[in-house]
């Protein structure tokens, strides 16, 4: 089970690269690459007995933006839906730790 393991990890060390920009596409007469957040994991499992073992895995990709060309140059395009909910639950979980910070300085 553990060279399976080893095996997965070494075949999946570029695929954040790859799947985080897509190939370029054409709307409407704009070539646009676009951009995503990719996180994946997976583990395995053995116990001593040939019958148990098992697996999983599982992974997000959020569509984050684009790459357009613009006057200047590359310009980066964010999709406004996917970064409110990016950034929503980030909000939250910040607050929280300030809040929990503030309370032990005030001690």
């Amino acid at each position: 089970m553990a060279n399976l393991v080893e095996k997965i990890a070494d075949s999946v060390t570029s695929i954040g690269a790859k799947r985080s920009y897509g190939d370029p596409v054409t709307v409407d007469g704009v070539e646009m690459i676009p951009v995503s957040l990719v996180w994946f994991g997976f583990g395995a499992g053995n116990d001593e007995s040939a019958e148990a073992g098992g697996g999983g895995g599982g992974g997000t990709i959020i569509p984050i933006g684009a790459y357009t060309k613009g006057r200047d140059g590359l310009v980066f395009e964010p999709n406004i839906i996917a970064l409110l909910a990016v950034s929503i639950p980030l909000t939250v979980v910040a607050g929280k730790a300030l809040s929990k910070v503030i309370r032990a300085l005030k001690k």
